[in-house]
């Protein structure tokens, strides 16, 4: 019914977990993806700044690509930007806040959760709020991450440093005893390995990716936007090095990112 792309969008690699489920759940989508590398993290960024860099962001995308819908793959802009951007521009938007209290909450299985996210988006009390409308019942426990993202953007997965900070930074969600644990930064699935390793096989982890997903597919066919083709494409766009990028696309998610353009923007 309508074969522009969809826009998605994320601080650097983290948004490719978003960008993996929506083209297993619809491959027929085009779908272009812009890594903001060289300003990343956006997690201790002031609201304002990321907030700029998210609509310049949006701006690029539908002057460029025409896209049909933005998806912010990120949950520090989701936090900081996501309604901004929905009374901005007049394609559907699709954050991560959301869809992420909505999956932390299917998977409980008792009534202690937990949520870790950037500095950004654990301050901004976003994912407290959300969960407090739809869950109140439920005891939520959040805990910011600093440094995560870094590791992740560096290709950097397993390592002593790492299991070190993931020990210290996750020291509330063990206090916490939380069943379920959403992994509110797109990033950090990246480092499920390390961080079940500190926290043990009893707590589950969630990511949001799937259900921000369902919630892409779900308002693509509300606003009869779907692509009616059977294979789609993708394209990746960087702001920050190409081949750095290519080279730790294909370490996180084994594709072939060949392809991947510059795009540069004002630091």
């Amino acid at each position: 019914m309508d074969e522009r792309p969809v826009g998605i969008f994320d601080s650097g690699f983290g948004g490719l977990t978003v960008v993996k489920a929506i083209a297993d759940l619809m491959p027929g989508e085009d779908l272009i993806y812009f890594g903001d590398s060289a300003r990343y993290p956006y997690g201790p960024k002031p609201r304002e700044e990321v907030l700029a860099f998210s609509l310049e962001i949006c701006d690029y995308l539908i002057n460029a690509f025409d896209v049909k819908m933005i998806v912010v793959a990120c949950n520090t802009a989701s936090a900081f930007a996501l309604d901004t951007i929905v009374e901005k521009y007049s394609v559907p938007v699709v954050g991560m806040i959301e869809p992420g209290a909505r999956s932390l909450v299917s998977a409980a299985t008792t009534d202690r959760i937990g949520v870790i996210g950037t500095v950004g988006t654990i301050s901004s009390g976003a994912y407290q709020e959300m969960l407090g409308a739809i869950a109140p019942h439920l005891e939520v426990t959040c805990a910011a991450m600093p440094g995560f993202v870094e590791f992740v953007e560096r290709g950097e997965l397993e390592s002593d440093q790492l299991l070190v900070l993931a020990e210290r930074l996750l020291r509330p969600i063990l206090d916490g005893n939380v069943s379920s644990l959403l992994l509110g930064c797109t990033h950090y699935p990246f480092l499920a390995r390390t961080i079940s390793k500190v926290l043990g096989e009893s707590v589950t982890l969630i990511s949001s990716a799937e259900e921000t997903a369902f919630s892409v597919r779900q308002l693509l066919f509300d606003f009869n936007l779907a692509a009616m083709r059977s294979v789609g494409s993708f394209r990746a766009i960087t702001s920050g090095d190409v081949d750095e990028f290519r080279r730790i696309g294909r370490t996180l998610l084994g594709l072939d990112f060949s392809t991947v353009t510059s795009h540069r923007v004002d630091r």
